[in-house]
């Protein structure tokens, strides 16, 4: 009897670690999460980015994704949009579990709490997925060593795109080891600009109007007490970029920290 020989998979390049999906979570029809295996060699700080992506035509196609996992997390995970005709998302949108993952073994990024002078509180500022590294950085127990307060400030366009929500306000503050770390420390603040919701619009509109720190009882943005992170579209990172450097904040990098930081790696295909 003839026997089919197994479908050979392609090789994973050297450059990359091939994981397997574990779980994904479809959060909108724009907007996705999914977790899958860690190779134990692979080592990153929580908030870096890694190249990840998949095998096609034979070839790597990736594309810079920030960790949602904390770096002391056995797995990884990773959020994600979905653009119909983007090169990579296209297809990543559609894994199940089971599925083989690419994992860049160099993780790297700005969004690292050495790259800030010391301060006391840590604003955390991110559109749409660019929520991801601060997931990572929010259950990373140094960041409530490090500051009296960590603010985490999610905008994004429809209500159903607060990815994580439920997690961050519910499970994050009874977390068995990280809970009683956190409370009273993590202020989350989600706005939405297209819908109805108790905050709307965007931030950089709600710390000009001042109304961010008037429902989160905190002085204005100050370069002696305040530490602020971006992460979100290229016109978020500009327009707050201006309006942190307007009032005295100097842009932080890997060779040298300053009072903010902004990654520029953000998947957009």
């Amino acid at each position: 009897m003839d026997t089919l020989a197994p479908t050979s998979k392609p090789a994973i390049p050297a450059a990359f670690h091939g994981e397997t999906v574990t779980w994904v979570q479809h959060w909108t029809d724009r907007l996705f999460s999914f977790r899958c295996t860690r190779d134990p060699r692979l080592r990153f700080t929580s908030g870096q980015f890694a190249m990840i992506g998949l095998m096609v035509a034979g070839k790597p196609l990736v594309r810079a994704y920030s960790m949602v996992s904390p770096a002391w997390d056995e797995a990884l995970e990773f959020l994600s949009i979905k653009v119909p005709d983007g090169p990579l998302t296209s297809r990543l949108q559609h894994i199940g579990v089971g599925d083989t993952v690419l994992i860049g073994r160099k993780p790297t990024g700005t969004l690292l709490t050495e790259n800030l002078l010391p301060g006391k509180t840590l604003w955390l500022l991110a559109t749409g997925t660019g929520l991801a590294p601060f997931m990572s950085l929010i259950r990373e127990p140094e960041v409530y060593e490090r500051y009296e307060k960590v603010v985490l400030c999610h905008t994004v366009r429809e209500v159903k795109e607060l990815a994580y929500r439920d997690y961050i306000t519910q499970e994050l503050p009874q977390h068995e080891f990280l809970g009683e770390m956190l409370r009273g420390k993590l202020l989350y603040y989600p706005s939405v600009t297209r819908e109805p919701f108790p905050t709307q619009g965007r931030v950089t509109t709600l710390i000009e109007s001042g109304r961010i720190f008037t429902d989160l009882g905190l002085p204005p943005l100050s370069t002696e007490h305040d530490r602020v992170m971006l992460c979100g579209s290229e016109a978020m990172n500009a327009d707050v970029k201006a309006l942190l450097e307007a009032r005295g904040f100097i842009e932080g990098s890997n060779s040298e920290p300053g009072s903010y930081v902004v990654e520029k790696a953000f998947v957009t295909k």
